[in-house]
């Protein structure tokens, strides 16, 4: 742990020009003087450390030394590409990586391009998790998240819903994506092709990382194939119980995608007929499925003498629908069914009564 420490110290020392003992401490995550220790030691270890005193001083490595400590590890490669997204990477356990990766690249370049990360990070930040929603990482995401890396299988217990019963799975972990927020795992029952439906062999699944209830790495820590005890050792491919050989023809991004938009319209499972104003109509993406407004406005017909449109709409179900168009407001008339019109009939009379010549408690 000390010698990582001492390690990190001297590259932070070789990415700026000097550094105070608080600055340090504040990065390496120790007191000031234990700073003050580990300078000694990597003096003593001919490190030429130069401390200079008064209200400028601070740390600094006498002029033109460089450590060849800047080699990047696999974990901190791969943790490289997702900088710019750290909540993910705090998330799945590899902020520490990324943070190395960082400051290796930065004391590998030369002293004008330093600030470039500060510069980037400064002009761009990712916040995935939708408004007014606090964000929940998964307790098992990191072990998720390690067996996607080292390409090991899991045994994982999974719930559908959380009043579903629970089911034992044994998974190939393809990868993790980040959706508003919520994490999804993407993985292959083993066995089998690509092919097949959602229940068969080989096929490829969506299951969302905060519904299981465990997720073990097959082989890696004494699980076996059958849920019994099993000898750790070997990576992916190397014939071990826990390992499996990727489809290198899988495309994560392009799965997604296909998904999403089949998960889109499967959802949609009724109609409604609804009649909008100009602005009712220009506001519909918004308040309702976008893919499905865009549809409907497709296939509407011309305005008519008021410059109103009716559209028949693909929606969720009359309760999604009604809270949806509820947000129109005046500029939405519901046409069918005539149940979601009676409730909207029924809502317009209440909003009336309320917004009559007194206020509601003073009629009272």
């Amino acid at each position: 742990m000390r010698a990582a420490r001492l390690i990190h110290l001297v590259l932070l020392l070789q990415s700026r020009a000097a550094m105070t003992a608080a600055e340090l401490a504040e990065r390496l995550e120790v007191s000031e003087r234990t700073v003050a220790r580990d300078v000694q030691a990597l003096t003593e270890a001919g490190v030429p450390v130069y401390a200079a005193r008064g209200r400028a001083g601070g740390y600094r490595l006498v002029g033109g030394y460089r450590t060849r400590l800047t080699g990047l590890g696999r974990t901190e490669a791969e943790a490289l590409f997702l900088s710019g997204v750290p909540g993910a990477l705090r998330d799945m356990g590899l902020a520490d990586a990324a943070s190395a990766a960082r400051l290796k690249v930065s004391a590998a370049l030369l002293p004008e391009l330093r600030g470039a990360s500060d510069s980037v990070a400064q002009r761009f930040h990712l916040d995935a998790p939708g408004w007014w929603r606090e964000p929940d990482a998964p307790e098992l995401l990191p072990a998720v998240a390690e067996a996607v890396w080292a390409d090991r299988r899991l045994a994982v217990t999974y719930r559908r819903r959380p009043d579903a019963a629970a089911v034992e799975r044994e998974l190939e972990p393809y990868g993790l994506v980040l959706k508003a927020g919520v994490w999804y795992l993407v993985a292959r029952v083993p066995g089998g092709g690509s092919g097949g439906g959602a229940g068969a062999e080989g096929a490829f699944r969506v299951y969302r990382v905060e519904r299981f209830e465990r997720a073990e790495q097959l082989g890696a820590y004494g699980v076996g194939a059958d849920g019994g005890e099993a000898a750790g050792g070997g990576g992916a491919g190397s014939g071990d119980a826990g390992g499996f050989e990727r489809d290198e023809d899988f495309d994560l991004p392009g799965f997604w995608a296909e998904r999403a938009a089949a998960f889109a319209r499967s959802i949609l499972h009724d109609e409604v007929t609804v009649r909008l104003s100009p602005d009712g109509l220009r506001r519909l993406p918004f308040v309702t499925d976008r893919a499905a407004a865009e549809d409907a406005v497709a296939g509407a017909g011309e305005p008519d003498d008021r410059g109103w449109t009716a559209v028949r709409l693909r929606v969720e179900s009359q309760d999604v629908a009604y809270t949806q168009l509820l947000a129109l407001g005046p500029d939405a008339e519901v046409l069918q069914p005539p149940e979601l019109r009676a409730r909207f009939a029924a809502a317009a009379a209440r909003s009336a009564e309320l917004y009559g010549p007194e206020p509601y408690g003073r009629s009272r």
